[in-house]
């Protein structure tokens, strides 16, 4: 098969990751890109080659070029779901960023749509591809540690923490994100617990802002902070699984702290993204002594996520891949999560 043409849209710092791993497939060719940034587009596009007819200012112009074949898009939450709806429009394969979108509300009518005119679609939550991860689920299916009672998960990182001053970016901006640390790093941790452990079946939560302000570079002034910094709730899963999970940018320490501990009547497994090729495995050996052991994760659990979008492309469904509907139920969970901390109350799903 020749290199699948890809569109490319959203042009930020986020987007050259996404160019290296689809050089090193070489399955890929760039033809088009898109952002409403002028700067990025220029330099985006000389830097892929592109020439000066399929750089669009408009994605969907970008989506409805014949001569793209499938969509990458990598831009900011409020967008999410106008490229979601132009895709499906056009039939167009995609690859499209996490959160599904920016609230609950947009993503009803996308899902009403994909029914309509179902297309090849994946949506990036990359975290299914840390091998440690894919490994411990792996080891849950196998009942390596037994029945699975419980587990707890965070997501931590530290560049918000007051000691370090970070300006008003557009994460803090409530109409641009929607939520703030849960849709960014919250929304994770609810899909590695779907991976893990199936659906949600009711939670509760809190959600909290620890610097109520921070400063606008561009205007000089400071400006209220409307989205939560950090997010608390706890779930219980398909099969009475409890899980605990917490999410902040106030971590002082963390960089990308992504780790997942799970409790079976056998045994623990511990897995994280500071080891993504490693993970940890607790068990009773004799009565009253315990067994720590490190295991190495198998090269099959090294799986890349361009690599499934490229076999999605090609018509394959590989076990794992986070499609469109994994997308609407990680949206309708975090609409649970807000209600539950506004309401405090517990939500059923």
């Amino acid at each position: 098969m020749g290199k699948f043409r890809i569109g490319l849209i959203g042009l930020g710092g986020m987007v050259q990751a996404h160019i290296r791993q689809a050089a090193e497939s070489g399955q890929v060719e760039f033809v088009a890109v898109s952002d409403v940034n002028a700067d990025a587009l220029a330099t985006v596009g000389d830097q892929l080659g592109i020439t000066a007819d399929k750089r669009y200012g408009d994605f969907v112009q970008l989506i409805e070029d014949p001569d793209v074949d499938a969509v990458v898009s990598v831009t900011p939450n409020d967008v999410h779901a106008d490229v979601v709806r132009a895709c499906l429009q056009a039939r167009k394969p995609f690859m499209a960023e996490k959160p599904f979108t920016r609230v609950f509300e947009e993503a009803i009518p996308l899902l009403e749509l994909y029914k309509q005119h179902p297309v090849p679609a994946m949506i990036g939550f990359s975290y299914r591809y840390t091998p440690a991860f894919r490994y411990a689920q792996e080891l849950v299916r196998e009942g390596k540690i037994g029945a699975v009672r419980s587990f707890s998960l965070q997501y931590l990182q530290g560049w918000g923490a007051a000691p370090y001053t970070h300006p008003y970016v557009w994460r803090f901006n409530k109409d641009i994100t929607g939520t703030g640390t849960l849709g960014d790093l919250g929304s994770h941790m609810i899909d590695m617990a779907r991976f893990l452990f199936g659906e949600f079946q009711e939670l509760s939560a809190q959600l909290h802002t620890i610097i109520p302000e921070r400063l606008d570079p561009v205007t000089g002034k400071m400006v209220k902070i409307e989205v939560d910094d950090f997010a608390s709730f706890q779930a219980r899963m398909t099969g009475d699984v409890m899980g605990i999970f917490q999410t902040t940018r106030n971590a002082v320490g963390s960089g990308n702290q992504h780790e997942v501990s799970i409790y079976g009547d056998n045994g623990t497994i511990h897995a994280s993204t500071l080891e993504p090729n490693q993970l940890v495995w607790i068990r009773e050996e004799d009565p009253g002594q315990l067994a720590r052991t490190t295991l190495e994760v198998p090269k099959r659990c090294e799986v890349s996520q361009w690599s499934d979008f490229l076999a999605m492309l090609e018509g394959c469904s590989p076990d794992g891949l986070p499609g469109l509907i994994d997308g609407y139920r990680n949206q309708e969970v975090l609409d649970a999560i807000v209600r539950a901390s506004y309401t405090k109350t517990v939500i059923r799903l």
